[in-house]
């Protein structure tokens, strides 16, 4: 791809990746960069920095965005432990992370706005999201909770902390941003997303020698790890969906280095840690209990901590003896920002650099085979014999899901059996074949109750009544007693997964037939070719009805469900 003229936002790019991405950006001459960090001074002071780099750029050609991208706008510059402990802030946290993502949810995000706003050509993802998700630490929480259990808690207090913990739980969360991401992007039409992922380790095993103060290895360093594949896998999804950004990930195995050297103040999560002046008269007998709070705070000395630094950006400040340990040879070593942003321009570019993950999966990953395809024919007409043998039609049991998938099978088999064909059911007037259906599930009461049984209901031509069974899959029961009935909610679950039975359906189904039937025959007779599969003969010259052909037909067709790498 070329980047010139193309608006490149960058998510993270104060930090010590972005920044280096940003100055390799720079020579491809791109229209506009757009810079982001979790903080306004950082923002700010990285276009600020920019500028004075690169004085000859057009105004405006740095653009500074700050704030937390996994939540909505408003909240995008709010302290999180702050809004955890706000019950208004903490309920609409848990409801845009678990509620089932519709335009409310979406539009409020910040990500979401961000993309609208700058409708970038390319996404660049510097932004550490494993950090900033499992560092929100689920077993503080649980700590939390074990502690109010053991004390008599209110109910207020267990609502509390169960909405704490369900504001905290990770693969939740890593699965919102994702899907706000890919429905941004796609409104956009980003044409390339590049994350700089992490293994959690710098490279290393489970053999990881310096960790958090738990066991080793840290508990909270592995959920880092594991929620760090799972936004690879993911992303692995998402590269293999048509119509949306090639999606691309490199994973650097090891430290990454370095933004400056320099004597100064020690500064923690952008603090400045203060001396605290104590004296040997202040030591603390052990006994039977061992406070985590000092009984009296110690007395601050007003200096800050001064020292020899290195800093690596987002992974913090070291000491000259903690980077030497942890890049000394054979432990996480290290590799420079200016390599990964090597990498990632020849990849957007074109290049192939070999250290794309999501490409490594593609050729790692155990694909469809031609045993298999060969196989399938011979699974197909093996169920087949059994059907005639047996004299019944295996049509769906609501094992695979989505219920639409049952729904569409015993839709296209109630059509199929009153009608014979293809050219059957278009040819019939929509009302008839909607009052023939009603009457084959009314005298077959062994087909009706088949499809009640696996939990699809059937609604009945006149919109009002519905047969349903014990167990519906559709509407989907979310704790909830019961749910309003309206026009627009029955015309979803019948879309959903209730055999619809209205005239309405029906002529939506010829239209189906109709549009699959012009394709096929757009196909010249006399081109034999290996271009096309769903031919005339494929579909068995419109007569006999494959149930399965034509709902995968669909779901390539209506649902864009289509496979786009084997």
């Amino acid at each position: 791809m070329n980047i010139k003229d193309k608006t490149i936002l960058v998510l993270g790019g104060w930090g010590l990746v972005g920044n280096a991405v940003i100055h390799k950006l720079i020579p491809e001459k791109p229209k506009q960069i757009i810079v982001t960090s979790l903080k306004k001074e950082e923002a700010h002071d990285a276009v600020k920095t920019l500028t004075k780099e690169f004085p000859n750029m057009p105004k405006n050609y740095f653009i500074p965005w700050w704030g937390n991208v996994l939540v909505r706008e408003q909240f995008k510059d709010a302290d999180r432990v702050q809004l955890l402990e706000n019950p208004e802030t903490r309920k609409i946290l848990m409801k845009d992370t678990m509620e089932e993502l519709g335009s409310e949810i979406l539009k409020n995000s910040s990500l979401y706005k961000l993309i609208k706003k700058h409708k970038p050509h390319i996404i660049i993802d510097c932004i550490n999201t494993a950090t900033g998700i499992a560092y929100q630490d689920v077993y503080t929480t649980y700590k939390r909770i074990k502690h109010k259990t053991a004390n008599k808690p209110t109910t207020e207090d267990i609502l509390a902390e169960t909405e704490r913990l369900l504001c905290t739980m990770y693969i939740p969360q890593l699965i919102r941003h994702i899907q706000i991401l890919y429905n941004s992007m796609h409104e956009a039409k980003t044409e390339i997303y590049f994350k700089i992922g992490t293994s959690g380790t710098g490279g290393m095993g489970l053999n990881i020698p310096y960790t958090h103060s738990e066991e080793k290895p840290s508990r909270v360093l592995l959920s880092k790890s594991a929620v760090a594949g799972a936004h690879t896998l993911l992303l692995f999804l998402m590269a293999r969906t048509p119509d949306t950004a090639i999606t691309k990930e490199i994973k650097p195995t090891a430290a990454i280095a370095w933004k400056k050297i320099e004597f100064g103040s020690i500064r923690k999560r952008g603090k400045m840690i203060e001396l605290v002046d104590v004296s040997l008269a202040d030591a603390v007998e052990l006994k039977d209990k061992f406070y985590f709070n000092p009984e009296k705070p110690f007395a601050s000395s007003g200096k800050p901590l001064k020292s020899v630094y290195i800093d690596t950006g987002e992974n913090g400040i070291f000491s000259r003896g903690e980077f030497e340990a942890i890049s000394a040879q054979k432990q996480m070593e290290f590799v420079t920002p200016e390599e990964i942003a090597e990498d990632i321009i020849f990849e957007i570019k074109g290049g192939n650099t070999g250290h794309d993950v999501i490409n490594a999966l593609d050729n790692a990953s155990l694909n469809p085979t031609y045993r298999a395809g060969y196989l399938q024919h011979f699974a197909v007409d093996k169920l087949a014999t059994l059907e005639k043998q047996h004299n019944l039609k295996s049509v769906a049991f609501e094992m695979l899901g989505p219920p639409k998938l049952s729904k569409l099978l015993y839709e296209l088999h109630l059509l199929s059996t009153v009608a014979q064909t293809m050219k059957g059911i278009t040819s019939k007037s929509a009302a008839v074949l909607s009052k023939e259906c009603t009457e084959l599930i009314t005298r077959d009461g062994e087909l009706r109750n088949q499809i009640l049984s696996i939990g699809i209901p059937i609604l009945l031509p006149d919109g009002k009544r519905v047969l349903r069974g014990n167990e519906m899959k559709i509407p989907v029961r979310t704790g909830d007693e019961y749910l309003p009935v309206t026009k627009e909610s029955i015309d979803l679950w019948a879309g959903d997964g209730w055999v619809d039975l209205r005239v309405s359906n029906i002529r939506q189904w010829q239209k189906r037939l109709n549009a699959l039937m012009k394709e096929a025959l757009s196909i010249p007779k006399n081109d034999t070719s290996s271009s096309h599969v769903r031919t005339v003969d494929y579909w068995n010259n419109f007569g006999e009805v494959s149930l399965g052909r034509v709902v995968s037909w669909l779901f390539i067709h209506e649902e864009k469900g289509s496979r786009i790498k084997d």
